[in-house]
Order: structure tokens, then sequence, then C-alpha cells
């Protein structure tokens, strides 16, 4: 925890406050840990991995809002918590994922006296306003071919790997796994990636750009 930027820019009895009432939850990858219209006890802190929000369509696929990295922390849950409302979306774990989370009434003391607290609140939702601002403009302005290369790209590992299942990638970019499995054969076909059973790796990573260049604003 000492790593994270919100605890050292802390003072000091607000570090000791933090770290005495910060309780650790430890989830697997693909845990929901928060659902819609439940009760939000504490703001939320990433420690260690990602959560994803998402709401579903009217036709039951999973859309994505936003991601919440180490760090950061969810301006949903803070904004249950300050107003006194439920839960509006769906919170599950990318990753295996440490979660901090402090108590309601604690966040708004140190939110009154800690200026480190105001900062991460503001940032938290200037973020996700730029995220979701991010998300519409790509189900507005991208095909869906676009918006998978642009997926691919911004979230594969240093050596060209993403570890997710093509249901994964078609909850994240709202649509189905059949839609993701047809253009992911299409980009295989084209010598763009290759793909194994929840993985894909990416050959030529140019050839995806170029897609994604396309469409300008994705």
């Amino acid at each position: 925890m000492e790593s994270l930027k919100i605890f050292r820019d802390l003072s000091p009895d607000g570090r000791e406050r933090f770290a005495k009432n910060l309780t650790r939850h430890r989830f697997p990858k693909a845990r929901t840990i928060i659902e819609k219209g439940q009760v939000v006890s504490g703001a939320y802190v990433v420690l260690h991995g990602q959560l994803r929000v998402h709401a579903f369509t009217p036709a039951g696929k999973e859309a994505t809002l936003y991601l919440i990295n180490p760090g950061e922390t969810c301006v949903l849950a803070l904004n249950s918590l300050f107003n006194d409302l439920l839960y509006p979306a769906w919170v599950q774990t990318e990753t295996d994922t440490t979660v901090g989370v402090l108590s309601g009434p604690v966040y708004r003391s140190l939110f009154e006296r800690e200026r480190a607290i105001q900062d991460l609140t503001v940032r938290a939702l200037s973020t996700v306003v730029f995220r979701l601002m991010a998300e519409l403009e790509q189900i507005h302005t991208c095909k869906l071919d676009q918006r998978l290369a642009s997926f691919l790209l911004l979230h594969a590992s240093g050596d060209g790997v993403l570890h997710k299942t093509q249901q994964e990638i078609g909850a994240h970019i709202g649509t189905s796994r059949e839609v993701v499995a047809r253009i992911m054969a299409d980009f295989a076909a084209s010598g763009f990636v290759e793909t194994r059973r929840g993985r894909v790796r990416i050959l030529q990573p140019s050839g995806l750009a170029s897609l994604a260049r396309d469409g300008a604003g994705c």
C-alpha cells in the first residue's frame, strides 16, 4: 500500500487513519463484487489488479462503462456513498484483484481534511467522464472490426499477447462472442493475429493499427 500515491500524499495522521481503517479483499478473476441495486458500504480503492464497471443492454449483452486501475477509486461508488443511492451498475474483476474498502464515515472524514482524498475524488470523476466519452465515441463512430482492432492494441501485453476469451472481449466492446469469433477469424486469415483458447497473439500490429486508423476517432 505504501507504493500508492494516495497513501504517500496523505498527512501522517491521514496515513494512520487510512491504514487502520482500510479492509483488504482479494478476489479471483471474473468475480462479480458489486451488483446493480446493491447498497455500497464504502469507498473502493484498487490496490492490485483491475476492475471493470459494466451494464447490460436491453438485449442482455454486457457493455463496459470503464475500467478502474491500481490507485484509482470508483466514482459510481462514491456517488452512491455521498448521495445515499444504490449502486447503478455491475463491477467485476478483470484479473486477480485486491480491493481496499474504506467505510463511508471514514472516507467522508478524510475527504473533509485531506487534500489527497479530495484530489483522488476529483480525479476519479474526471477520469470516468473521459473514459465514458471514449466508450460512447467508439460505439457511435467505429465499426466493430475497428473497435476490436483498437481493443487488441490497447490491452495486449508488451509481447503482443492478450489473455482473454472471445466472450470477455465481446463483453468489453458490447457485442456477442459469435461476432468476435467471426471478426477474429478474418483477422487471423489476414495474418494480423493468432488465436488460441483464451488467448490472442498479435502478429502484425501495423495491420491492426491501419484498420483502427481507418475509423478516425476510434
